[in-house]
């Protein structure tokens, strides 16, 4: 079998077994049963010990420790009123902009995203709070779910990332410095977003009502408080990273020691809250970690039947020069987010796109990021965009229409891959930053 006949066999049966509504970790463990059985001809007993040594092998990661214990973070905060509190801060601030509250779904995003590592429980916790005042108050609807679900997929971009810690361990690259990596290019996404926000607001100014009263000034030092905690929870965890006193991992668990303090602080920490945040956590980190472990095991597959060697061959005698290699990849990875998680996308897709952007020269932790801000592509986009999902459960609305109030966002985040791309420094200045 050729290795293009082989990869649209593999291809296909990914397709009838995802499209079968097989779980993905099932799928994927399918193919590879499949593959080494009737393809390999490994006598069962041989397929039993290899599956047994690759979960073991993909699973017992150190680094991996830092998920759970973020998304317990995540999950404590979006059970407590602080959401609440960072957009009664953040209003005061925001008023005088041209497109006024609309900012405080960016804002809001932006710094929730830098304590959560979730898409989904950034969009959730800051929509919840956010949109049924905007919408309240008259402000543009599309816009208001828009603004959310662009902004909520800072989630994996702003620092601590979920799928930056799994990227930098199967790519082997640094997760602290992927983790600063991050910070430019989550903060430029930001401001483009803010930026449309402005355009629109100017040119229809009815999109953002103006409110009938001003903020007084000591209402603006009382707003500071309000989203302190915030400030003191990205100061304990990436402050730490980023002074290499601690690891991501060690970061983790005390950021959730001082979200425990702060919740109980508030007076908020109940045995309640603790439970349905463990349970909530514990159901997504195994969902995480059967899908890190099933990937493991179908690449190392891949790996016996050398198809990514060969498929990097094929693409290599293109001579494709590195700008259309990385917009083949890119256009790759946007109609894979029309169907897949972003999880599934990187660990199914690193065996093979990997090595052709380090032969093409491009450097690793430049293409982690380029790989996050491509995988927030398909959150916003249907048919299996989760951001959309959000939004839908939060306001009742039709799918369609949530999806076209993000497509301007997609077209931003496009920008914004384009603008890493011509210019890498945005991802990489700061990481050679800090370990200069």
């Amino acid at each position: 079998m050729s290795p293009i006949e082989l990869g649209l066999f593999l291809l296909a049966l990914l397709a009838v077994t995802l499209g079968s509504g097989v779980w993905i970790f099932a799928a994927l463990i399918l193919v590879s049963i499949v593959c080494q059985y009737f393809v390999l001809g490994f006598p069962l007993e041989r397929i039993g010990i290899f599956l047994q040594s690759i979960a073991w092998r993909a699973a017992n990661s150190w680094e991996l420790s830092a998920i759970p214990l973020f998304l317990v973070m995540g999950e404590i905060i979006s059970r407590t009123d602080i959401a609440d509190r960072l957009f009664r801060g953040l209003t005061p601030w925001l008023e005088p902009v041209p497109g006024r509250l609309l900012h405080v779904n960016i804002a809001g995003s932006t710094i929730f995203a830098a304590v959560s590592g979730s898409s989904t429980a950034t969009t959730s916790a800051v929509g919840r709070v956010t949109l049924p005042v905007l919408l309240e108050r008259g402000y543009s609807p599309s816009l208001a779910l828009g603004s959310l679900a662009g902004a909520g997929s800072l989630g994996l971009l702003i620092p601590p990332s979920i799928i930056m810690i799994i990227y930098g361990v199967l790519a082997e690259v640094s997760i602290a410095k992927l983790f600063i990596g991050g910070v430019l290019p989550g903060l430029l996404i930001a401001a483009l977003y803010s930026a449309y926000i402005m355009a629109r607001c100017l040119q229809h100014p009815e999109r953002s009502p103006r409110a009938n009263r001003t903020f007084a000034p000591r209402e603006y030092w009382g707003a500071l408080i309000e989203i302190a905690p915030f400030f003191i929870l990205i100061t304990v965890v990436l402050g730490g990273i980023y002074a290499g006193f601690v690891t991501p991992s060690e970061a983790a668990a005390i950021g959730v020691a001082a979200t425990l303090v702060i919740a109980g602080v508030t007076g908020q920490l109940s045995f309640r809250l603790l439970s349905n945040a463990l349970h909530a956590a514990v159901k997504t980190s195994c969902m995480i970690c059967f899908i890190v472990v099933s990937a493991a095991i179908l690449s190392s597959t891949l790996g016996f039947l050398h198809l990514p060697l060969d498929v990097a061959t094929a693409i290599a005698s293109l001579d494709l020069s590195p700008y259309a290699l990385i917009l083949f990849i890119g256009l790759l990875y946007i109609v894979l987010g029309l169907f897949l998680d972003g999880i599934s996308i990187a660990v199914m897709t690193l065996p093979i796109t990997l090595p052709l952007v380090l032969a093409a020269g491009y450097d690793p932790l430049w293409f982690g990021i380029f790989l996050v801000i491509n995988i927030e592509l398909g959150l916003i986009t249907p048919p299996v965009g989760l951001n959309l999902f959000v939004l839908q459960g939060l306001t009742r609305e039709p799918l369609g229409k949530v999806a076209a109030a993000a497509m301007p966002f997609f077209c931003l985040l496009i920008v914004a891959v384009v603008l890493i791309t011509l210019f890498p420094g945005l991802a990489l200045w700061l990481p050679n930053l800090v370990s200069g």
